[in-house]
């Protein structure tokens, strides 16, 4: 088992991660706070921020949450977004808890909002525990 330092320091070295601009405001035991600044590379040919990248901060929040309680791997088995709002300029925020955990499966929801605290996407995620 991991220790809480090492699990975050593995989302950190993701490349991944990095390379689309997502940075760990904190990272505690079942409370991970996440946000990404919204870069023009990011957007869609409607000029806000593409559904892809919504759905990817809400799928990395859930796994990081979950794997600060877990201390060991995941992977998604099923992702459920509703997309709420648009956002093409500023901070977003991803935050999540875990609804339901089990010893192979865990059922979690995250919501994404703007830095006004608008609700952008709202989903919920079930991933099935990796354990070594």
């Amino acid at each position: 088992m991991k220790t809480i330092d090492e699990v975050q320091e593995s989302f950190l070295s993701m490349p991944f991660f990095s390379h689309i601009g997502f940075e760990i405001i904190h990272f505690r035991e079942g409370d991970v706070l996440l946000k990404l600044s919204i870069q023009d590379e990011l957007l869609n040919a409607n000029g806000t921020l593409h559904g892809g990248v919504h759905a990817t901060m809400l799928d990395l929040i859930l796994g990081m949450v979950l794997r600060s309680k877990t201390k060991t791997r995941c992977v998604t088995q099923s992702l459920y977004l509703n997309y709420l709002a648009p956002s093409s300029v500023g901070d977003i925020f991803a935050s999540g808890v875990i609804l339901q955990q089990g010893y192979k499966t865990a059922t979690l929801e995250g919501q994404l909002v703007d830095e006004k605290g608008n609700l952008l996407v709202k989903g919920i995620g079930v991933f099935k525990i990796i354990r070594d």
